[in-house]
């Protein structure tokens, strides 16, 4: 295990696990922590098989997460578009209008569920089998938020049919492998757990089935390891190895339907759930399968995450949340030292610009970006910027995603927005000119 936390930590973490197992009474719970090197500490409370690290247990809902990083797979090899409708590539659903990015954000409209028995209880069949109708769009595309499992189900058939073999094996092949991911399974191999129901009102327990998914495997199926899903916490933070660019993963974990300038919210991305708590956002995804919960999440200022599983259906609060606040208190991160660095623009560039009457700063910021917003103590809109090849910017966040930056020498254009070296500056080419009386009292 690298890098080991320190002693008066781990029992800070045990304590807080142990707690969880006791008060949710799980009959099981393996939980750790992570840095960019793998697990830096865990433990195992009740019923545990030793070594924790190896026991398998039901992931459910992060299965979601491995399914959309086969899905941009097949994005940035050019062989499909977010913005594609699904009909392009998966036919004959009642959702073909809906795109890949819609259904990969849970904004496609799609039912929670699939028809027919409860798939996380009753074995499931092929997409023919579920027998969808329009009944199952239940919403307006990109009309609000609904969480469907159907969704990823149709995600997974659609991974299927592009590479000619079934979910599963591609999974398996482009991303568990690739990651070291090696005791991550469609279906558990021993040492596993049994998955378990507990009494509300009495100190029993009741197992609960376990079979294959079918069509709908690819939105909560795979089984896997704390070891395993420490290394995919490792992924989540950048190491992303040959399985993903980077800048795809950036992209993941963008909220999509909510202002991310909000002090505080909960949202989802290509895949991931991204949540804003305590000051800091995580990225990651929970997971619930009957007789299991399982859930990783990472802070990546942090450059650590929390990772934890259970064989229980309901119960346990999310362990991984309290484990990162106490790792942040007890060991909070040294960032790199500053170093000076060459701005991306000349420094004559820099400095205060005014919107109207409203100053504002552009500023240079590390790995060659520019940042554009209010001073300090105003409000006002805020973006940062990457160069584009042809010279001008393009907004990474804030308002201005997506939109153009151009500088000038006297002005800056960011979508039809002046900015100006002087409030409402005559000389420069302000939007509905500038009133030749001037300022007066």
């Amino acid at each position: 295990m690298p890098d080991a936390v320190l002693p008066s930590t781990a029992r800070t973490l045990l304590a807080r696990a142990a707690r969880v197992q006791r008060d949710g009474r799980a009959l099981s719970l393996v939980a750790g922590v992570v840095r960019s090197d793998g697990l830096v500490w865990s433990a195992g409370r009740g019923a545990v098989a030793e070594p924790h690290t190896d026991v398998q247990y039901r992931l459910g809902s992060i299965s979601k997460t491995v399914t959309a990083v086969a899905v941009l797979r097949l994005r940035d090899e050019g062989l499909l578009r977010l913005d594609d409708p699904l009909d392009r590539h998966l036919r004959g659903t009642p959702m073909g209008d809906r795109t890949v990015g819609q259904l990969l954000s849970h904004l496609g409209g799609a039912a929670a569920e699939s028809p027919g028995g409860w798939w996380e209880r009753v074995p499931g069949g092929t997409l023919a089998d579920l027998g969808l109708a329009e009944e199952h769009v239940v919403l307006g595309s990109a009309r609000r938020f609904h969480y469907s499992n159907l969704g990823f189900g149709l995600l997974g058939e659609l991974v299927a049919r592009a590479r000619g073999r079934a979910w599963e094996d591609v999974v398996r092949s482009e991303v568990l492998e690739p990651l070291g991911m090696t005791r991550t399974t469609p279906r558990p191999v021993a040492p596993a757990a049994e998955g378990h129901a507990v009494h509300p009102w009495a100190d029993v327990v009741l197992p609960e089935p376990e079979h294959d998914a079918g069509v709908m495997a690819a939105a909560g199926q795979l089984w896997s390891t704390l070891a395993d899903l420490g290394r995919f916490a490792v992924f989540l933070l950048g190491d992303t190895g040959d399985v993903l660019d980077p800048a795809t993963l950036e992209e993941m974990a963008v909220p999509a339907g909510v202002d991310s300038s909000a002090p505080g919210w909960a949202a989802y991305g290509l895949g991931l759930q991204v949540v804003r708590m305590d000051g800091r956002t995580l990225i990651g995804h929970g997971g619930s399968m009957p007789g299991f919960l399982a859930g990783v999440f990472v802070d990546r200022d942090e450059a650590a995450g929390a990772v934890s599983l259970a064989n229980t259906t309901s119960g346990p609060e999310p362990v991984v949340f309290g484990l990162l606040a106490d790792l942040r208190a007890a060991e909070p991160r040294i960032v790199e030292p500053w170093a000076p660095s060459p701005p991306p623009v000349s420094l004559d560039v820099l400095g205060t610009w005014f919107w109207g009457p409203a100053p504002h700063l552009l500023r240079a910021l590390p790995k060659g970006l520019l940042h554009l917003g209010p001073l300090p103590g105003r409000a006002g809109r805020a973006s940062r910027f990457a160069a584009r090849d042809d010279g001008t910017w393009v907004g990474l966040d804030g308002y201005y995603a997506g939109e153009p930056l151009r500088i000038a020498h006297d002005h800056l254009d960011v979508g039809t927005f002046v900015f100006t070296r002087s409030p409402y500056d005559p000389d420069a080419p302000v939007p509905g000119g500038v009133d030749e009386r001037g300022w007066a009292h």
